[in-house]
């Protein structure tokens, strides 16, 4: 059976269409290749074309500019991978908004950050435990909530392994300013008082 739903918020449209092979997602992921703002992900034949908002892709820059910022201040060691593609053949491919090794480069990230603007994180957990990513964050609805990978299934942590000490609270809040100018003045700022 084949199941289809489209999803609009903010702007943002996802598209999700079950009941597909990996030869059929690779060939919906090339015809995509060019499409700057669309991502596509699969897991175990459910694929997901998300076409990213200009609200998306602001809280995702200055989510990655602040992060990155906070940690060449404290002296943490991180390779920035973006948004690359990870993928195990045949089951799941994901691509978040940024991503992060520590220590060396490495096949899947050990950090991955989503800006989840529909609701879809469940299914974005689901793909990310079939890769094996050790944190997943999520910016959703203001906040920031972070998962650890244990034994194949994530579990709710307050405080990142890989940046302790970071004002998870704060870096939400900032995220969401359009300038990026005015967030890094307001992140600063406020990171002296707190």
């Amino acid at each position: 059976m084949i199941n289809t739903s489209t999803i609009a918020i903010d702007g943002a449209q996802t598209f999700t269409h079950a009941g597909l092979t990996w030869v059929q997602f690779k060939a919906l992921q090339a015809a995509f290749t060019d499409s700057l703002g669309v991502r596509v992900s699969y897991y175990q034949g459910e694929v997901e074309l998300l076409a990213v908002s200009p609200k998306h892709g602001i809280i995702a820059g200055n989510l990655g500019f602040l992060l990155e910022l906070w940690m060449l201040e404290h002296g943490i060691d991180f390779i920035a991978t973006e948004d690359m593609t990870v993928e195990q053949e045949g089951i799941v491919s994901a691509q978040g908004d940024k991503s992060y090794c520590f220590g060396n480069r490495k096949e899947q990230p050990d950090m991955s950050i989503e800006v989840v603007m529909t609701g879809e994180g469940q299914t974005k957990l689901q793909r990310y435990a079939a890769l094996g990513v050790p944190g997943v964050w999520f910016w959703q609805n203001g906040r920031i909530t972070l998962h650890q990978l244990v034994e194949r299934t994530y579990g709710p942590i307050d405080e990142s392994q890989f940046v302790p000490g970071l004002d998870l609270a704060l870096l939400a809040e900032c995220a969401v300013i359009e300038s990026r100018a005015q967030a890094l003045q307001r992140f600063k700022s406020l990171s002296v008082e707190r």
